[in-house]
């Protein structure tokens, strides 16, 4: 049966410094620290790549972070992968749980979750299966 969970987070990014070995200025480096609150209380960790094109509005990411903590009272890890694109403005993102990294009561998560900015202030819905809880 699939479930919503839904709530804010704020984000930290950590710029890195650009690396020659791995594409240089080309290829942004950022580090996430998240603070999900609601239906998922939880901290994140991960790494973020980015690139921007000459065209303005365009751009790419992806991202992996480990989510660690309860989801609607059940906890454990798991992990979020990331891919999004602004093709001249227009966006589109993609994240789902990455298969199998539920750990604790979370194994067996599965689904994927969405993101929205308003007013500043980030917000997610996140679509979950629980098919193994503990």
């Amino acid at each position: 049966m699939q479930t919503n969970a839904r709530g804010i987070f704020e984000v930290k990014t950590i710029p890195q410094p650009a690396d020659p070995a791995a594409g240089g200025d080309a290829l942004g480096r950022l580090l996430l620290d998240k603070q999900f609150h609601g239906d998922l209380e939880a901290t994140s960790k991960g790494t973020m790549l980015a690139a921007g094109t000459a065209v303005k509005g365009s751009a790419g990411y992806v991202a992996l972070e480990i989510v660690t903590g309860a989801l609607h009272g059940h906890t454990g890890t798991f992990i979020l992968q990331h891919t999004g694109t602004m093709t001249r403005g227009t966006p589109e993102l993609s994240i789902t749980i990455v298969p199998d990294s539920g750990t604790g009561e979370l194994v067996g998560l599965s689904g994927k979750m969405s993101i929205d900015r308003a007013d500043g202030k980030h917000s997610y819905n996140l679509e979950y299966t629980l098919t193994q809880a503990q």
